[in-house]
């Protein structure tokens, strides 16, 4: 059985730091900011990852 919790892990964080992380890369490229494409795609990873990272270790 899952651990309580693992839909936030699963479903609700990875939306987040996935959006976030577009609109970070959408505005570092139209304003050339290297730092913040930079965040962008750093957030998008994580969100990528984040899931299959942190479930392992719970589930």
């Amino acid at each position: 059985m899952a651990i309580t919790g693992t839909t936030i892990f699963s479903h609700i964080l990875p939306v987040f730091f996935g959006f976030f992380g577009l609109l970070f890369v959408m505005s570092g490229i139209l304003d050339d900011n290297n730092p913040k494409l930079g965040l962008g795609i750093v957030l998008f990873v994580v969100a990528c990852a984040f899931p299959y990272v942190v479930l392992s270790s719970l589930i």
